[in-house]
């Protein structure tokens, strides 16, 4: 059954290709924060593997919703680590860095999440995609808090 939701076929495929860099970004972000929370050591141990699995939840939670919005656009969205792999503006650490490192890659990440939403912006706005937009939106404002915490986390000026 053909989509007729106001917005073109051709549209809809950008605005979808764009969400799936979106969600590979966001699962990969999901999958180094759960190991982040598994592996941190050190004297922040506690209040780290606390903030890490909030943040890994809540990116559970998004890469359902994106996924669901490509849907809803009737395209596939992708969803296997070689997909996520190419498609992910987001390094992959297959080692165990110290807490501070960890931290700075988790700023780094979700900084990543924001430009690549942000990036996915001018063909939603011209296609007049609210729902997209509204998606985007939240994304961004929980990456940007999200990335003000963990930086405050290194901050040492008091």
């Amino acid at each position: 059954m053909q989509i007729d939701i106001g917005i073109p076929e051709e549209q809809r495929q950008q605005i979808a290709a764009g969400l799936s860099s979106l969600l590979a970004d966001s699962y990969t972000l999901y999958l180094k924060t759960h190991n982040f929370h598994w592996n941190v050591t050190g004297p922040m141990f506690s209040t780290l593997h606390t903030l890490f699995e909030q943040h890994y939840t809540e990116l559970a939670t998004a890469v359902d919703e994106i996924a669901e919005r490509i849907r809803a656009l009737g395209v596939a969205a992708p969803g296997s680590y070689r997909q996520f792999s190419e498609l992910s503006s987001i390094p992959e650490e297959t080692g165990t860095p110290g807490a501070e490192e960890m931290i700075r890659q988790l700023v780094q990440g979700q900084e990543a999440v924001v430009k690549t939403a942000r990036g996915i912006f001018p063909v939603v706005e011209s296609a007049n995609d609210e729902a997209s937009a509204d998606l985007l939106t939240q994304r961004m404002h929980i990456h940007e808090k999200n990335a003000w915490m963990l930086r405050s986390l290194l901050d040492d000026r008091g």
